[in-house]
């Protein structure tokens, strides 16, 4: 199916029914309009039972009339008055059909098993002027409406209004257009909006999701909350773009779930333990798919890094690379797959019932500043004592490259711990945060060294490539070798600061 998506940048207005619009030909960068046109538009609106959408300022609607006739998905951008709009034409998705997929596919980590249904009904007349550059293209519209809606909610009643709408289109906008053309149309009777769509006002209050925050004195169980409020969040905010295999996504996502797991382990006395072991398991697990994915992209970023500066034959190239491409693709369709479960689903119903209903462990009422503390040192304590078994071992041995693995795991759990800080607003912990992600990044370069040594050692063993391809093999493993064993020296020196 053709889906297009755009960024809609535009301003609203409440206005009294019949108020004469200002003559926008005067704003910067305008110097014409087209004739207005008018338009009827009749739109079902569609959400959960629970308003998921509505809740999380996101809008769905099936429209006839107009230009962009068609299913439509506006969802925020984090940008004031701009929204992701995503379209599909009654060509590419029946206009009497069930709610197309690539519409759903975007806000499932929102929606999961809920039926969509119909939750309002409205009707537009609009009339829009089409405002032209210096150039002759367009570069704004400006709408007029005259509003009817229903909701279709239990209790639901009807209502009749009137608003301006003023949308920046192309690229070919001037800059202070916007700016400008709030300010005329403030100036010229236009009201700050009631609701934040035509939705909103049609159904009337929702349960909005509130951004999660401290207040002066939080405990730490408030704290927790709050960060595993915050790693919920982006959680569901990278599961869009991990479905559609977008750059850097499984790995934000597997961050995520990590994140998470490290307020379970980090904070063990503030939850009750046995109560959260089983969504750790879930968070273990999923991060798990996902690390499959996300270690293919690394594995294909150093292939081709290595690969940029060396003659390397056609053949050779496709050993290193599309092997790896087909692993990472495998890799991506089985984390989708999971992720269409309803066990996914199921975890992240948990994790939004541990934040409306924590339940307390030994430590909860504790101050959060002196759990972040406590949390920190006894992490701290860990990765010295590994680090004290790691000079039992023989540098190179499995036993000594096992422990390094610990205490990059170990140095990652003490980084997020001091993460976990960052909503109290203090930063005591900086320096401790600085040489964990050090030792992190140090140790996953190590890492990362031997895992590609291996694999070109699997290459030659197999004894098929020319001779060529043999030298190109034999330069890439001493490049590798010598990053490995800078990574090393790097781990060395920040281990010293811990």
């Amino acid at each position: 199916m053709a889906a297009s998506e755009q960024v809609e940048v535009e301003l609203k207005f409440d206005v009294d029914a019949g108020h004469t619009a200002p003559d926008l030909r005067v704003l910067p960068g305008v110097v014409g309009a087209e004739e207005p046109q008018t338009f009827g538009l009749d739109a079902t609106y569609f959400d959960t039972e629970n308003l998921d959408l509505a809740g999380n300022r996101i809008t769905m609607r099936r429209r006839t009339g107009g230009k962009d006739a068609g299913w439509h998905l506006k969802r925020p951008t984090g940008t004031a008055g701009a929204r992701h709009e995503l379209q599909l034409g009654f060509d590419d998705a029946p206009e009497d059909g069930v709610v197309p997929a690539e519409l759903i596919t975007p806000v499932i980590a929102l929606t999961r098993t809920r039926a969509l249904i119909p939750v309002a009904a409205i009707s537009t007349t609009r009339t829009v002027t089409t405002l032209l550059g210096t150039d002759g293209r367009p570069v704004a519209e400006f709408a007029e409406d005259l509003v009817t809606a229903q909701s279709l909610l239990p209790g639901g009643h009807f209502q009749e209004w009137a608003e301006w709408e003023f949308e920046l289109i192309g690229t070919a906008a001037h800059p202070s257009l916007l700016k400008a053309a709030g300010k005329l149309l403030r100036n010229s009777g236009g009201r700050a909006p009631s609701s934040a769509s035509k939705l909103a006002r049609a159904i009337g209050s929702t349960p909005t999701v509130v951004e999660p925050h401290l207040g002066k004195r939080p405990t730490a169980l408030e704290l927790v909350i709050t960060d595993i409020a915050i790693h919920r969040n982006s959680l569901i905010a990278y599961d869009p773009l991990v479905r559609v295999d977008a750059e850097d996504a499984v790995h934000q996502m597997r961050v995520a779930c990590r994140r998470l797991r490290s307020l379970f382990s980090g904070f063990p006395t503030v939850l009750d333990a046995t109560r959260v072991a089983h969504l750790d398991n879930e968070l273990k697990l999923l991060a798990r798919i996902l690390g499959d994915a996300r270690d293919s992209e690394v594995q294909l970023a150093i292939d081709e890094s290595l690969l940029r500066s060396e003659n390397a034959s056609p053949d050779l190239i496709a050993r290193l690379t599309e092997a790896e491409a087909s692993v990472h693709d495998r890799a991506i369709r089985t984390a989708h797959v999971a992720m269409n479960s309803d066990r996914y689903f199921a975890l992240l119903d948990a994790i939004d019932e541990l934040i409306a209903s924590p339940p307390p462990g030994p430590d909860a009422d504790l101050d959060a500043g002196t759990a972040v503390d406590r949390a920190i040192t006894k992490s701290r304590k860990s990765i010295r004592k590994s680090q004290d078994a790691l000079a039992s071992f023989a540098e190179g041995s499995p036993e000594w490259e096992e422990q390094l693995h610990t205490i990059r795991k170990k140095a990652k759990r003490l980084r997020y711990s001091t993460d976990a800080a960052t909503p109290l607003g203090k930063k005591r912990h900086k320096n401790v945060a600085r040489v964990a992600k050090n030792i992190q990044s140090a140790l996953g370069d190590v890492n990362d060294t031997h895992i590609n040594r291996a694999r070109l050692a699997e290459l030659v063993a197999g004894g098929t490539l020319s001779g060529p391809d043999m030298f190109v093999l034999g330069r890439i493993d001493a490049r590798q070798e010598a990053d490995g064993e800078r990574a090393l020296a790097a781990y060395r020196k920040a281990a010293k600061d811990l």
